[in-house]
């Protein structure tokens, strides 16, 4: 008899449905953000299982098959120097991944330390640091990346390095704008009326509503550097041969009479940073629409 009332009261008393629950929702109903989040799953598979997909080697020369077609042994046929297309293709999905994470993860704490302080800080401190992000601003960044990878040699790492260093400010600019706008906030004004620490506020109550427009960011950051990756590889001043990417395969295939009659050559690296770089936007505009506060609501 009383199984009926006790079920209403307790359907009156459930939880409320949170803020991150509907975000999830809406991420997922996100047909373009899905079908970018499915593409760069199998993109980062493939990089990883590349031993197990294919027996070749991905820096084995092999002189009697030069520029072969595809074929059965050589599904993308083979580049200059006989080696197989495909398995330097998945090698190289490695190198371009691991130079737009790990870059942007390097270029991601320097922004934002420098725009939580900057932010939270304001007065002298907050112009200090805006001017010297303005400086790195005002340069153009490309120009700057080639320019220092020439001087301190090209390699993987430096590349990573180089893009992680230069790229920083646009993240800087985001957080210091949060910051600058959270801080007069009621929340974070009870917490310092309440004498919690400068760090408790910063940590716990102004930085985790920083997240979701960091996460676009980063997402749009990961793009952009692996752009940047394929540009300084595909000019001599990324990754260097033999180790593959996607960059310095396009270099390999860049004759006029290889764009014309061996597409092989530089039509599947150039599919791969076209799809990864497409992907990742996909899931940065599924992130900022299901992130929109006006839309969660």
């Amino acid at each position: 008899m009383t199984t009926a009332p006790a079920q209403a009261v307790s359907l009156a008393i459930a939880k409320p449905e949170s803020l991150w629950s509907k975000a999830r929702k809406r991420f997922f109903r996100h047909k373009l953000a899905m079908f970018g989040l499915i593409m760069l799953c199998l993109l980062i598979f493939t990089a990883i299982a590349a031993p197990l997909l294919t027996p070749h080697s991905p820096v084995e020369i092999d002189l009697r098959g030069i520029r072969q077609p595809p074929s059965a042994e050589h599904w993308l046929g083979t580049d200059g120097t006989g080696r197989d297309v495909l398995t330097r293709l998945l090698f190289a999905g490695r190198i371009s991944l691991s130079v737009g994470i790990v870059a942007v993860s390097i270029s991601m704490v320097i922004g934002i330390i420098v725009g939580s302080i900057a932010g939270y800080a304001g007065g002298k401190v907050d112009m200090t640091l805006m001017r010297v992000t303005d400086v790195f601003m005002t340069f153009p960044s490309l120009v700057i990346i080639i320019t220092v990878a020439a001087a301190i040699g090209p390699s993987v790492y430096n590349a990573m390095l180089v893009i992680g260093l230069l790229t920083w400010p646009s993240i800087a600019r985001l957080v210091r704008g949060q910051f600058l706008t959270l801080r007069e906030q009621q929340f974070v004004r009870a917490a310092r009326s309440i004498g919690v620490s400068r760090s408790q506020i910063t940590f716990k109550h102004i930085f985790p509503n920083t997240i979701s427009s960091i996460a676009v960011a980063v997402t749009i950051g990961v793009a952009n550097v692996i752009l940047l990756e394929a540009s300084l590889s595909f000019l001599g001043l990324g990754v260097q041969a033999p180790t593959p990417s996607w960059g310095n395969m396009l270099r390999d295939a860049q004759s006029l009479n290889i764009l014309e009659s061996m597409p092989w050559m530089w039509l599947p690296p150039g599919l791969m940073i076209a799809l990864a770089v497409l992907s990742i936007n996909f899931i940065g505009d599924g992130l900022r629409d299901a992130l929109d506060p006006r839309s969660i609501l």
